[in-house]
């Protein structure tokens, strides 16, 4: 009655049934701790970043720092970078007029915002699923572990339990993997959807308070270094 001596018995069915739960409860913790730690890092970063923006630094040095660090920008510190690279650019068109300025760098930050977005909402839809269809899963494989149970006491002259007992315990334990895949799936998707949530909102009140500052920069002078 060991789980592996009820999984060597079970039938073929049952045992990809398993199986494939077993898969997908594997997957589904190498993708918790990688959101874990990459939620963990975004939320670092953006504090730094955060911290470095509002310290009263001139703001051409803050992108010239992150122009050093190159492909090493995310999150926020990218959504600056995109959006001031783009300020940059415009500001050496004379013939720019300030509304249609800022709205470039108001549209490019929100392609950079889009990106991030995706970053932050990776692998989301999959823990999902499988928090939705796991339990579905192991309870096909227990109506099909229970429905061989119920038909080997047709060949049977006396029916008792320990004919029909194992065949009902593997059964269980298809249910059991389902709900072991489904349970930590559903968790984890529930909390990285939350602090995605609130990391994007991070996210989009910089885009504004950046936006605000270039709107009070364009309309003050143009010609005028841009300081935070």
């Amino acid at each position: 009655m060991s789980f592996w001596g009820l999984f060597s018995n079970a039938t073929l069915i049952v045992k990809l049934i398993m199986f494939s739960l077993l898969i997908l409860s594997v997957v589904s913790w190498s993708l918790i701790f990688q959101r874990t730690w990459f939620m963990r890092d975004a939320q670092r970063s953006a504090e730094q970043f955060e911290d470095q923006f509002w310290s009263g630094s001139d703001l051409g040095k803050v992108y010239d720092g992150l122009n050093v660090r190159g492909k090493d920008a995310s999150g926020l510190a990218l959504i600056f970078q995109s959006g001031f690279k783009e300020y940059l650019r415009l500001r050496k068109q004379s013939t720019q007029d300030p509304s249609a300025l800022l709205e470039g760098v108001q549209r490019t930050m929100r392609v950079a915002m889009s990106r991030e977005a995706d970053k932050v909402e990776a692998h989301l839809t999959f823990l999902a699923t499988v928090g939705s269809i796991s339990p579905y899963i192991g309870l096909f494989g227990t109506v099909w572990g229970i429905m061989n149970a119920f038909m080997a006491l047709g060949n049977v002259q006396q029916a008792t339990l320990s004919l029909v007992a194992p065949g009902i315990a593997e059964a269980l334990v298809a249910t059991a993997m389902g709900l072991f895949a489904a349970i930590p799936a559903v968790v984890a998707y529930n909390r990285f959807a939350n602090v995605g949530q609130r990391l994007l909102n991070r996210y989009e009140t910089f885009q504004e308070e950046f936006s605000t500052i270039l709107h009070r920069q364009v309309h003050a002078s143009n010609h005028q270094p841009v300081a935070g």
